[in-house]
């Protein structure tokens, strides 16, 4: 599937997204962005040196309120209706990608993809339409990454 650019998407893919921009602000928790090394395109180090649960990535994913992940993609979560169709389907993701790519996606997709309308969910390099409030927060914390990484890494 070939990337698409925010612009060149339908008018109201854009209002979702730009939603989901705004939303994730208040979703930020007060917390420090865990550090990592990137080497080729992937993280290979676990943030922080946390495990993740797969149990609990799935519900991250599936959480209208947390990781809003299906508002752009769909995934393996049947009960979940209105799934997206802007992003790659996740189904396959733990096939395509090792862990580490996995986490560098999540952590910072624009590091893979400049053209990338998927946020960075733990990294300062939030789009300008993040509240001042929480610019330099991460969306999702370090544990909260490796919980999605390790749900992501079972699909095959």
């Amino acid at each position: 599937m070939t990337p698409r650019r925010f612009s060149s998407l339908p008018r109201r893919a854009r209002a979702g997204v730009g939603a989901l921009l705004l939303l994730v602000g208040p979703l930020s928790f007060a917390q420090d962005i865990a550090p990592y090394t990137v080497e080729a395109d992937g993280i290979p180090q676990p943030l922080a040196g946390l495990r993740g649960d797969p149990q609990r990535g799935r519900a991250i994913v599936a959480s209208r309120q947390v990781g809003l992940c299906l508002l752009c993609h769909a995934a393996p979560v049947p009960e979940e209706r209105f799934q997206g169709d802007l992003a790659p389907n996740l189904a396959g993701a733990g096939a395509r990608y090792s862990q580490a790519q996995l986490r560098l996606r999540v952590v910072d997709p624009r590091r893979v993809n400049p053209s990338s309308f998927m946020p960075a969910f733990h990294s300062a390099g939030h789009p300008s339409r993040v509240g001042a409030q929480w610019v330099g927060k991460p969306i999702l914390s370090a544990q909260q990454v490796e919980d999605v990484v390790a749900w992501l890494a079972t699909l095959r």
